[in-house]
């Protein structure tokens, strides 16, 4: 048996503007979005993998949760890395959709990185690693 990384999550603030955020801006592909309860299931995949592994954007609601992601931010820790082939590039075009970068394509051997805002209670950073 080999294990195999489905489904992963990002715990967000608010469910409708991640959705927005993740696929209007990060370019990434709506997969489910069922209700459940008073929140939804919501899954985003890559455009590249439309059935890989699928994120999910999970409502920040539990106690333990929000401490966790607001001790993350305040860090300055991202809660996800999403590979790119062109960390300046994605970065120059997410900047030109209006999305807000604490740090700039910075070179650290032979990875590249970038963190982002999602708008949602999260740092996300880019990064691609030309080993």
């Amino acid at each position: 048996m080999t294990l195999q990384i489905r489904l992963t999550q990002v715990f967000v603030t608010d469910q409708e503007r991640a959705k927005a955020f993740y696929t209007e801006k990060l370019g990434f592909l709506p997969k489910h979005d069922i209700p459940v309860g008073d929140a939804r299931w919501i899954t985003v995949v890559s455009a590249a993998d439309p059935e890989g592994t699928e994120l999910l954007l999970e409502p920040n609601q539990h106690p333990a949760a929000q401490a966790y992601t607001a001790a993350l931010l305040a860090d300055g820790i991202p809660a996800a890395q999403f590979a790119v082939e062109d960390v300046a590039a994605e970065h120059a075009r997410l900047t030109a959709l209006g999305v807000r970068f604490t740090q700039d394509p910075a070179a650290a051997g032979p990875v590249t990185t970038a963190v982002l805002d999602d708008t949602c209670g999260n740092l996300i950073q880019l990064m691609h690693y030309a080993g």
